[in-house]
């Protein structure tokens, strides 16, 4: 059975701890097996490298690193933070709800 998580690609999220915390971002990438998720712009790292015939001159770059899952959570718009989730079926459809204000978050 492939483990699962509870953001996925395109969520927007807010990240809770770290050196990041209470900034928001949009999921780029997920990794159920590691449990780990790319946000835009957080966990920025610095990687040296060799120049590349798309980089030729090389040097620094930075870029996202992903964190754990469990380090974020889904963003409500109309609340205007992270919040917990709850799942609900409308119209034949099952949907994630906040957990505060009822909004269905997909």
């Amino acid at each position: 059975m492939t483990p699962h998580l509870h953001v996925k690609k395109g969520d927007k999220v807010e990240i809770i701890v770290g050196k990041d915390k209470n900034k928001n971002g949009k999921i780029l990438e997920s990794y159920p097996s590691d449990g780990k998720v790319l946000v835009k712009g957080i966990n920025k790292v610095k990687r040296h490298t060799k120049g590349t015939q798309k980089n030729p001159q090389g040097g620094i770059i930075e870029k996202e690193a992903p964190i754990q899952a469990s380090n974020v959570l889904l963003f409500c718009s109309k609340c205007n933070r992270g919040v917990r989730h709850g799942h609900e079926v409308k119209e034949d459809k099952k949907v994630r709800v906040c957990k505060k204000c009822g909004k269905v978050l997909d």
